[in-house]
């Protein structure tokens, strides 16, 4: 799945527990009628494709819903979900559905051309 908006917010990286792993939440906001404002995490090395944006900017995020289910210690089965992303591109620096398209040549080039003369115009070779 494909979110795309402007980026309102860019967390910084988190560390958790023994072993390190990182996670780092980004704010996008959807541009329509009604603007949603959607929190993505990036975890683990994922987390580094974050540096090289900043606030303000429109991007495109792949990402991929996560849910898991939770028994807390009174026993009551809890669930939460995530929106984890796994890849972001900056939409300003798309090129232009036409670029590296050469211009049409002006329409006099199609116009036809006479290079017969009139005596040879009935002068079939078969």
């Amino acid at each position: 799945m494909e979110i795309e908006g402007k980026i309102k917010m860019i967390g910084e990286t988190q560390t958790f527990g023994s072993n390190g792993f990182r996670k780092r939440e980004l704010v996008v906001t959807t541009e329509e009628q009604y603007p949603q404002h959607l929190m993505v995490e990036f975890v683990q090395d994922k987390s580094d494709l974050l540096n090289s944006y900043a606030v303000g900017q429109d991007v495109k995020v792949s990402i991929n819903l996560r849910g898991r289910e939770w028994t807390n210690p009174q026993g009551e089965v809890k669930y939460f979900n995530s929106i984890q992303g796994w890849r972001i591109e900056n939409l300003q620096a798309a090129a232009p559905a036409d670029a590296g398209i050469p211009p049409a040549p002006p329409a006099e080039a199609f116009e036809p051309v006479d290079t017969l003369n009139e005596k040879d115009h009935d002068d079939l070779p078969f």
